[in-house]
């Protein structure tokens, strides 16, 4: 297979997921796109969280149809399943694990990427060579710069590579209908190394490999303690969105036009100024020790306030009135017929794959990347079954309309659904307040302290 070459069946096979991959998501931001070059060989270079999910967040947003580099356990275990993987454009890379005598098979696999160059391709892979499915970028390997030097050194330094670091985003790594975002950074030109890397390679592929880390860490957000990763989340999940309306505030009054443009998405100003945050909170805690451990113990006891009271914390920064509860209710009974058409018609797959996948697959780094493989292939048989069944009752171009409206039937039932478990939560939050007043008065007290002293580390 010609793996610098254009495939029209790849083409139309990527038109199908990009449909399936937005009835996933409930929103997809992509940012700096302008930041991909065009007309030159290209090595797209993701963060790397989320097993499958990530090479799709980048091929279902670029032109390119980028040739990937995975690890090489996942071929030759069955005919059928290498043959996809070369439909689907993935090259394997053998790793120390897969033993010493098999890097030399690795040769090959760079001769093809350089080739992918050579053509003004675009290659993809992940410079952590791993996953992590926490939000941390992991050191980076050499193989992209052991890659784009090999590559540039055969052209005679003449190829113009452009490395683009990428940042993906999830609002959760696995559940469905969460939010997706991709963030292209601006690109590493690898001539500007070459010189260097006549003189000493090593030196050149480690400011390479650096250089592309540094940029990587701007692109998504990264929380780099270890022994707090779990409470500095939690500290993005319970005070991110206040601190997004601080940052809100600040550009609103900014002359900076930048300043002001880039909080104000409702997804994607979140992310960056949870960036922001968790930068914060690393910092804090290098600098602060003893003062992060204090800050961390009432984190923990608040949030264990919550939890013995059976609060959902992403519900506390709420005050809801009897007028919207009642109004919330009513759009919930409106919506009940919507509801319960797309729940006969989308539950049997959507449970059995939640189930089949939540049973079997022990890794959680895996949930989404094999609910995606399942949901691509199950749905579409369960719909033509459903149509056959229901076919005796329902003619001529209702059948048509019948087919498209499932998936979309199914997605509205979920937001229902969601609307439901929201609007529980915020029924139990009202009566705390009101027939609970004494635990209340505990849980807002904490919170304000809580807050008072994150307000206090954001502005020092």
């Amino acid at each position: 297979m010609s793996y610098e070459k254009r495939s029209r069946g790849y083409q139309l096979f990527r038109y199908y997921i990009w449909f399936v991959d937005r009835m996933i998501h409930r929103r997809v931001v992509v940012l700096g796109r302008e930041n991909i070059p065009q007309g030159k060989p290209i090595v797209f270079a993701p963060n790397h969280q989320n097993a499958l999910s990530d090479p799709m967040a980048v091929l279902l947003n670029v032109s390119h149809q980028p040739v990937w580099l995975a690890r090489a356990d996942i071929f030759g275990k069955n005919r059928i399943i290498d043959a996809i993987l070369r439909f689907l454009k993935i090259m394997p890379v053998y790793r120390m694990r897969d033993g010493i005598d098999s890097l030399g098979r690795n040769d090959e696999t760079f001769k093809k990427s350089v080739q992918v160059l050579e053509n003004n391709g675009a290659l993809a892979l992940f410079p952590e060579a791993m996953h992590t499915f926490k939000r941390q970028i992991r050191e980076h390997k050499k193989a992209i710069p052991r890659i784009v030097f090999m590559a540039l050194e055969q052209s005679g330094g003449q190829l113009d590579i452009q490395i683009v670091p990428t940042g993906i985003y999830y609002s959760h790594y696995w559940k469905f209908n969460r939010s997706l975002i991709v963030n292209f950074g601006k690109p590493i030109t690898v001539k500007s190394y070459y010189d260097e890397y006549l003189n000493d390679p090593q030196s050149a592929m480690k400011k390479l490999r650096l250089a592309l880390q540094d940029a990587s860490r701007q692109l998504t957000v990264n929380i780099e303690s270890t022994e707090y990763y779990d409470e500095f989340e939690l500290v993005r999940e319970l005070y991110g969105g206040t601190h997004h309306e601080g940052r809100l505030s600040e550009s609103s009054n900014s002359t900076d036009e930048k300043l002001s443009k880039e909080f104000k998405g409702k997804t994607s100003g979140r992310m960056l100024s949870d960036m922001k945050l968790t930068g914060r909170l690393d910092k804090f805690e290098r600098e602060h020790p003893d003062e992060a451990a204090d800050l961390v113990k009432e984190l923990r006891g608040f949030n264990n306030l919550l939890h013995m009271n059976k609060l959902n914390n992403l519900a506390i920064n709420t005050k809801p009135g009897i007028l919207c509860l009642l109004a919330r209710i009513l759009g919930l009974a409106a919506g009940l017929p919507v509801f319960l058409y797309g729940l006969i018609f989308n539950a049997l797959p959507y449970f059995g794959i939640d189930l089949l996948v939540k049973s079997k697959i022990k890794d959680q780094a895996f949930w989404s990347s094999v609910s995606y493989v399942l949901t691509i292939i199950v749905f579409p048989l369960f719909y033509i079954l459903e149509l056959w069944a229901v076919s005796p009752w329902v003619h001529g171009w209702w059948r048509l309309f019948f087919l498209i409206s499932l998936p979309f039937a199914g997605k509205l039932a979920y937001y229902w659904y969601s609307g439901l478990i929201i609007t529980c939560n915020l029924v139990k939050l009202y009566i705390t307040r009101k027939f609970k007043r004494s635990v209340w008065k505990e849980i807002n007290r904490k919170k304000e302290e809580l807050f008072a002293k994150l307000d206090n580390l954001i502005l020092k």
